[in-house]
């Protein structure tokens, strides 16, 4: 997961405040587009 991989590029121990938006798009609504972000933190 790429949230994962960037938090340990910065030494993080966990990330918190997991938010997830998501929103349909294309021609009828055929896709769904979903977007993660969180906060690293150091414990």
């Amino acid at each position: 997961m790429k949230m994962i991989k960037s938090a340990e590029s910065l030494g993080a121990d966990a990330i918190v405040g997991i938010d997830l938006d998501y929103e349909t798009v294309g021609k009828n609504g055929g896709m769904l587009m979903v977007t993660a972000s969180g906060t690293a933190v150091k414990l």
